[in-house]
């Protein structure tokens, strides 16, 4: 059940965008005492505010100076293209302008015991923050998983003693928490994206290294060695709190890395503990080494014996629709990465597998799939769908690397099949890694997921009856 959030009590507060987090948010706020006016542009979030049993309050006509603050949905413009027109008011007003996360911070803060780790990074914060999750739980520890990763922060348990809090935050929520301040916060890598909502990718990185600027005594900054935006961020972090590097491409002396695969937390040069990442089917690649390693870290610093997340790593079952192995048919491996919606997560997914029948397309982001060039050579054939198809088949045919305009999944998954099953590769792999977003075609890059899985399915469910016949 929702909990309480009390920390404007008696007091006016707006809350903006109306979507899963907003409500909830709202929710807490009102149920803390504060008087709650939430409104949405959209028919859908207003409708859905009155579903939740919310009030709802036209805020273009609010006095904003009566307010506390405005509590934005992280999917609404801040800074750019251009500050949504509640951000000007509230601006003009002299009011703080925060983020539902940062009213749950506020809000645990007040419980004695309670610890947050936060994770963010360009690629790979959900898997990181569900392995964190993961391994907590599975040595008895109270942990619960939420943000921008599924669950809204106050559709979690209410603080108690003891309680651990596994936080995914995107840059959209750092720029809403000006005062957040995790126990342990995990920095992953940074390429560019969403550098429409940021103008340019050193402000996109500043807002992602803005996790650790409230660090201090006692708290731990896990951060990746392995580009130059994050090398910054951990340069950065300030005084007094732990700085834990890690790294997938050199042996640190001092921190966790796992070049080749093999993890290695290490201090003076010497390896302290390993486990070989190889051994898990759920984190395939140098880019999930990258989060286990980030895991690893993270996890040691909320005092976990490292035997034991060694063993729970052994049992996380991974994350739908990221690298996910759906299965064997006919000699071919479906993997779902719909996740992959820019082009650095499809690198992830390419470099991976050799004898790839490649489907991508969709909505594309900046730089289309030029940036891919080095993985071409590991595409057997490309199936493209989406608006992107048109500009990815040039780009492919100017390679030299085949493929064809499907534009439907349906019409790709099949061709994708038929082309890798008589391909006479020895384990060829249907990859669903789009390098785009879905809202093309789909609501989401989950409903895209699923839906290459029911067709991956439906594929499996015929084959016998086709092995009968012939």
């Amino acid at each position: 059940m929702t909990f309480a959030a009390d920390i404007f009590a008696g007091q006016k507060v707006a809350v903006f965008g109306l979507a899963r987090s907003g409500i909830a948010c709202a929710r807490a706020l009102k149920a803390g005492g504060a008087e709650v006016l939430a409104w949405d542009d959209g028919e859908a979030g207003r409708e859905r505010a009155k579903e939740a049993g919310l009030e709802l309050s036209d805020l273009r006509e609010t006095d904003f100076s009566t307010l506390a603050a405005l509590v934005l949905a992280p999917g609404v413009p801040l800074t750019h293209p251009v500050p949504h027109w509640s951000v000007s008011k509230a601006r003009a007003a002299g009011i703080e302008i925060i983020g539902d996360t940062e009213v749950f911070y506020r809000q645990v803060r007040k419980t004695k015991g309670v610890k947050i780790a936060a994770i963010t990074g360009t690629n790979g914060k959900s898997t990181t923050t569900a392995l964190i999750g993961h391994v907590l739980r599975a040595v008895s520890l109270d942990a619960h998983v939420g943000g921008n990763i599924g669950t809204a922060v106050f559709n979690l348990p209410k603080p108690k003693w003891g309680r651990v809090y596994v936080i995914e935050m995107s840059s959209y929520q750092i720029d809403l928490s000006p005062t957040f301040r995790p126990d342990v916060g995990v920095l992953l890598n940074i390429t560019p994206d969403h550098l429409d909502r940021h103008g340019s990718l050193e402000h996109y990185a500043g807002v992602k290294a803005r996790l650790f600027a409230n660090m201090g005594e006692g708290d731990t900054a896990v951060i990746s060695a392995d580009d130059a935006f994050c090398r910054a961020a951990l340069d950065a972090v300030p005084q007094g709190a732990a700085k834990v590097p890690f790294s997938v491409k050199e042996l640190l002396d001092d921190g966790v890395c796992a070049p080749g695969g093999v993890l290695q937390e290490r201090a003076g040069g010497k390896t302290i503990q390993g486990v070989d990442l190889s051994m898990m089917k759920t984190l395939r690649g140098a880019h999930n080494w990258q989060n286990a390693a980030a895991a690893w870290a993270a996890c040691r610093a909320l005092g976990l014996n490292a035997t034991l997340i060694a063993r729970a790593f052994m049992s996380f079952p991974g994350l739908a629709h990221r690298m996910e192995i759906l299965g064997e048919t006919d000699g071919v491996l479906f993997v779902n990465d719909s996740k992959a919606t820019n082009a650095d997560a499809a690198r992830r997914s390419l470099e991976t597998f050799d004898d790839i029948f490649w489907i991508a397309g969709g909505r594309a982001k900046e730089g289309g799939i030029e940036s891919l060039a080095p993985w071409f050579g590991r595409i057997r054939k490309a199936f493209l769908i989406g608006e992107a198809a048109e500009d990815f088949a040039g780009t492919l045919k100017e390679a030299g690397v085949t493929c064809e305009i499907s534009g439907t999944m349906e019409a790709a998954v099949a061709a994708a099949h038929a082309a890798a099953r008589e391909g006479g590769q020895a384990r060829p792999v249907v990859l669903l890694a789009p390098a785009c977003a879905s809202f093309d075609q789909y609501s989401s890059f989950e409903a895209r997921g699923e839906h290459f899985r029911e067709l991956a399915k439906d594929i499996a469910a015929e084959a016998p009856r086709k092995g009968e016949t012939q």
